[in-house]
């Protein structure tokens, strides 16, 4: 019952797409086929890790940015920003 359900979810979503993105048009779904299987992949856990860090920041922003390349030079003033954030 439920894998005719996702079926004509998936079925619906492929319609309904062609609809709002022009882009798409071209995608149409004559047939949809789904494999059941009693072999799932494993979910992985994954840890959410918010920590506050223990340590000070060893960086220092006082460095001299020689370089021509000006989107270079903003990339490195970002992170100096940064470095000053940290301290």
């Amino acid at each position: 019952m439920e894998l005719n359900y996702n079926l004509d979810l998936l079925k619906s979503v492929l319609t309904q797409l062609t609809k709002y993105d022009n882009e798409c048009e071209m995608m149409k779904a004559d047939k949809v086929v789904i494999f059941h299987s009693k072999y799932h992949p494993v979910a992985k856990v994954v840890d959410d890790i918010t920590t506050v860090p223990y340590y000070n920041e060893r960086a220092s922003s006082d460095f001299e940015i020689e370089t021509e390349d000006e989107d270079l030079k903003e990339k490195f003033e970002a992170l100096k920003k940064v470095i000053e954030c940290n301290q």
